[in-house]
Formats: structure tokens, sequence, C-alpha cells
């Protein structure tokens, strides 16, 4: 008898986004949207957007805005804050947006948070670098309490709550999906063992994120078990980037549009840990040679798959990064490579077709008998009808 795997897995894009500096912004965070309608048209589940304000890329000040405008262009996928950095706003504030959102979503939105990851942004604000974990997991704290209808009074070096609260509470119940950001250290995992949160790894084909893949899901089951939880690998996400095309030396041709740009800007923001891949004479094949990204083929994809679920243990949704390396034909016909040709592998979608047809190969002959026998009984039959009729 046939099965299938109890959980399908889901896909989607971590979009942070990367543009370039040499093109119009306008044009580049309306071709943002275009990609999330052109995602839910060709069946992706999810859409995570980032939140930045310094370095001139990732010009998304506001996820909470690009998901209110995606969402009214499209019909079922999902839109995430990938992520809300939280020592940046305070609780109270975010809390009542999250709720707003999780009404005009009608519940599609989902909410990562993290530290923040430009120290650049961080500056800016006057935010302490070194405190940016410890804020976020205080503000955390108190966001899901609001949410869930406490009044708060509460007061830290940074924010203060007086018999605060939300007007209005969410739409989903008891909550919107929580994700939180991990990436090398194990306070990711920490904050979502104690909280019962999702988890999304957003270095995970990285060498160093890749590393930690199964440690950091072990702190948060262990963490969970302590406040009496258990962990669901459905609800942890792998953000890996590939780029799709009909062989690998397309792909690489593909690539040659802006991957050097993307590149460039990484060495930019973090010279010290780029990775020798980066830095190499050519980019795009040492990424490869690394395992830090798939350029190249469904078949590619599916192998880098294949080791993050065996690095892992297991996970629920693989997050491709958009990265704008190709031009937006060959982007949006890299995503419907990896829908056409990826997804079904993994979720077994075939399974049931090919049991078919090969059931129908191998009684082929015998049904085919069958069929030339009833044809020859009815022509048979029909001038036996035809020889009666004329002895009348």
């Amino acid at each position: 008898m046939n099965t299938i795997r109890p959980n399908r897995m889901r896909c989607g894009i971590f979009m942070a986004p990367f543009h370039p500096v040499d093109e119009d912004p306008t044009l580049a965070l309306r071709r943002d949207i275009e990609l999330i309608e052109h995602l839910d048209r060709i069946g992706f589940d999810e859409a995570w957007i980032g939140e930045h304000h310094s370095a001139g890329y990732e010009i998304i000040a506001s996820p909470e805005l690009m998901i209110a405008a995606a969402a009214e262009r499209t019909e079922r996928i999902r839109l995430g804050t990938g992520v809300i950095s939280l020592p940046y706003h305070h609780p109270l504030m975010v809390a009542n947006r999250i709720a707003q959102l999780d009404h005009m979503t009608r519940g599609r939105a989902m909410f990562g948070v993290g530290p923040g990851l430009l120290p650049s942004d961080a500056e800016m604000l006057g935010v302490p670098v070194p405190k940016q974990r410890d804020r976020m997991a205080e503000s955390l704290d108190v966001i899901l309490r609001l949410l869930g209808g406490e009044i708060v009074n509460e007061q830290t070096e940074w924010y203060t709550l007086k018999e605060a609260r939300c007007q209005l509470l969410p739409y989903s119940r008891p909550r919107p999906e929580f994700a939180v950001a991990s990436t090398f250290t194990p306070s990711g995992g920490k904050l979502a063992g104690r909280y019962g949160l999702g988890m999304l790894c957003v270095a995970a084909s990285q060498q160093g994120g890749y590393d930690v893949l199964g440690t950091n899901w072990q702190v948060a089951c262990e963490v969970a078990r302590e406040h009496g939880r258990e962990m669901d690998r459905s609800a942890l996400r792998l953000v890996a980037p590939m780029h799709l095309a009909e062989s690998r030396e397309q792909a690489m041709r593909d690539v040659k549009f802006g991957l050097t740009k993307w590149v460039d800007y990484f060495s930019r923001i973090n010279p010290t840990a780029s990775g020798d891949d980066l830095t190499a004479k050519d980019p795009a094949e040492a990424m490869v040679e690394s395992g830090r990204a798939v350029i190249g083929t469904p078949d590619d994809a599916i192998a880098m798959i294949e080791r993050l679920e065996k690095q892992s243990g297991g996970f629920g949704c693989l997050l491709m990064l958009a990265h704008n390396w190709a031009n937006f034909d060959a982007t949006k016909r890299s995503y419907e490579l990896f829908a056409r040709h990826v997804l079904p592998r993994f979720n077994e979608s075939n399974l049931a077709r090919a049991a078919s047809l090969q059931w129908y190969t191998d009684h082929n002959q015998e049904l085919i008998g069958k069929a030339i026998s009833a044809a020859t009984e009815t022509v048979q039959k029909h001038f036996a009808e035809q020889a009666a009729k004329q002895k009348r």
C-alpha cells in the first residue's frame, strides 16, 4: 500500500530585499509586490519580508506595510515579518500593529521577530548592540502577554508600560503564528522553546549556520520541555539561496545579471564574515562548491534539501532567499521550476500517479487483450444482427 508523508513540505521566500543602489527604488519595491503575487499564483505557501534602516540595499523599513499591500493582491499565500527588530520599537506599538494586521489579513499574517541585524540600524537609534538580544527577549515576553489580553505594568531601561493593554485582540486564536530568527547562537532556540514559537534559520546553508542546525533545534526542544511544551518541526523554517534553470550552464549565465553586486554588498556590510566563497575569483562556483547556494537545476535543489533534512533532522518549510541575482523573468522562472519539479519530489505529489501508470504498464497486455476481445465481440455481434435482419 502506498503511503505519503503526514505533513507536506511547504515552500516560500525570505525577502530582505536586496536591491542595488543603481536602480530605481520605487520600481524595485513594486517588483517585490509583483513577485509575491506571482508566488501566490504558482502555489508558494509563504513570503517573509525584512526590516532594515540603513546600508541602502535592504530598503523595506516596515514589513507590515508590505504585507498589507501584498495581502490585498493575493489570495492564499501567508505573509510574515522577516523580521520585526524588536529593540527598535515600543512593545505596545508592535503588539497593536500585529493585532491589526492579523485582522486585515484574516489570519494570513505571521510574525518573525529578532534583535536586529545591521549594527548601523542600532547605532542610528542609539540602541547598544550588546543589549539587542536581551531587549528582544524583554519585548517578546511583553508582546505575547499583551496579545493574550493581559494588562501590563512594567518599566525597563528602555520602555515603560502603564496599565497597557491591546484594545484590539488578535483575529487568530489564541494568537497569530510567531517565529524567532536563529543564526549561529542558541539564543533564538531558547526563546522559541520557552514560548512555543517557530524558528527561522536564516543562515541554514552557510557553514556556521548549517553546523548548528541540529543543536539549536535540540536547545529549543530542551527548553520547551522545561516549560511543559513540545516543539513542532513543521514550524522550523530553513533559508537557503537558490537560482534554478533548465541547466547548470543556463543558471550560471542567469546570475551574471546581479550576483556580483550582491557579493559586493555583503563584503561592504561585514567584510570579516562574508566567507571564503564570497571572496573567491568566481563566487558563483565557490558558493555552489561550499554548499552555501544552489545555482543549477531542480535536481541540484533536491540534493541541497536532502542534505538540509539530514543535518536538521527534518523541517517544515524551505524558504528560498530572494536575492535578485537574475533578471525578473529568469527569477520568476526559477521559482516556477521549484514549484513544478522540486516540491512534488518531497511531497510525493505524484506517488499515486506513478503507481497508477506502473500498474497499467504491468497489466498492459492483459488489459489490451480484453479491449481487443471486447471490440471483436462487438463487431461480430453487429454482423450477426445484420445477417438476422436479412433472413426476415
